[in-house]
């Protein structure tokens, strides 16, 4: 039977932050490393932890990079050890939080860090003994703060997910006004991020109508205000809809994802450099095409559904509407403008078929189907 299960305590709205201090107690943590990046240090953010904090920092990793990868949680866990902290503040957007769940996976067993990636039988390995976070998003996209999953590079170039109920954040920290000096072309691909989620784990097919009522409401709030909070950036309450909208999709994808996500998690670790919401946003409508022939039984009327929320009219293609805003919003929408060479898709394919979420789409798909997806998507 499927597991639907709801735990993460999530403080949300404008000013949230000065409820750390309070979270922290409640987590048990003392002497909290933080975990970031040199973008969210150079906005005033760790200013405004301290302010919250005063000196109970142990210490503070900046040099998280913009995919997550197995060298810099060897960096971070080390740090973890040597300021001898007992718990995490990850502030930043999905790379951060990632980041700082597998260092609270390595701090706590050791090892490498591929044993714990669920393609490689982690799962059980993660155990109760790791470190507890608390999670502050600075982006509206990955919903990292309440998921129970970190995506990480590890060494051998595979983008893998980390995956177990005790990297679920102790409490997630929702502050809007945190997100208000993101740039827009990060608040488009990560708000698309936000979107593919509620998309795929409400076509995913196990069985959790919660997750599918929160996954249908995300999108509603993210269709309806991504094109805002992009154009006006200092639109408080597009920033709330959207922020609010990433981490019910989070919420909702305990599910599982789809071939979306195995596509983009491919490409992401044969290329860091490409943005992952980016990604999602490209490879979108080709999935949602080939998903179309997933038998009643499983669809249940859901493009239909999908149409309402999204304020479409019914029978409208969700794919070229997606494609559509993902132009209107600034974000390149195929692989050849992203620079993707044909000569990649044998080893996303690859990928793409190891990857976790491959196994949560309504339909199974084959290496064939992944090119024809592919060459929709170039």
């Amino acid at each position: 039977m499927p597991l639907i299960n709801y735990v993460t305590r999530v403080q949300f709205g404008f000013g949230e932050l000065a409820t750390l201090k309070e979270e922290l107690a409640l987590a048990g943590i003392s002497r909290p490393l933080v975990v970031t990046d040199k973008g969210v240090r150079g906005l005033g953010f760790l200013d405004k932890i301290e302010a919250v904090l005063g000196k109970e920092l142990a210490g503070v990793y900046d040099e998280t990079p913009g995919n997550p990868n197995e060298a810099a949680v060897r960096v971070a866990t080390d740090l973890f050890k040597e300021v001898e902290a007992d718990g995490i503040i990850a502030i930043g957007g999905g790379s951060a939080i990632d980041l700082a769940k597998a260092v609270a996976i390595l701090a706590a067993h050791g090892g490498a860090l591929k044993t714990y990636a669920v393609i490689e039988g982690g799962l059980q390995k993660i155990t109760a003994k790791t470190w507890p976070t608390i999670a502050i998003p600075t982006t509206s996209g990955t919903g990292s703060e309440v998921g129970r999953g970190a995506i990480v590079i590890l060494d051998d170039g595979r983008k893998v997910g980390l995956l177990s109920p005790f990297l679920v954040p102790k409490a997630a920290i929702v502050d809007p006004e945190l997100t208000m000096t993101l740039p827009p072309v990060l608040t488009a691909a990560t708000g698309m991020d936000a979107i593919s989620h509620c998309i795929e784990t409400y076509l995913a097919p196990s069985f959790n109508p919660p997750a599918d009522g929160i996954a249908l409401e995300g999108l509603r709030r993210a269709w309806a205000n991504i094109r805002k909070a992009t154009e006006t950036p200092d639109d408080k309450d597009a920033r709330a809809n959207m922020a609010i909208a990433a981490t019910m999709g989070a919420m909702a994808f305990q599910k599982g994802l789809g071939c979306v996500h195995s596509l983009s998690h491919a490409l992401g670790g044969l290329n860091p450099k490409l943005h992952h919401g980016t990604l999602n946003a490209v490879f979108m409508p080709a999935v949602l095409e080939f998903n179309k022939a997933a038998p009643t039984s499983v669809n249940e009327n859901k493009y239909a559904r999908m149409a309402d929320a999204m304020g479409l009219a019914t029978g409208t293609d969700i794919g070229a509407a997606i494609k559509e805003m993902t132009a209107a919003i600034g974000l390149p929408v195929s692989l050849s403008e992203l620079g993707v060479s044909e000569n990649l898709f044998d080893r996303i394919i690859q990928g793409a078929l190891a990857d976790h979420s491959h196994k949560t789409n309504p339909i199974d798909a084959t290496a064939d189907d992944y090119l024809r997806m592919l060459q929709a998507s170039y």
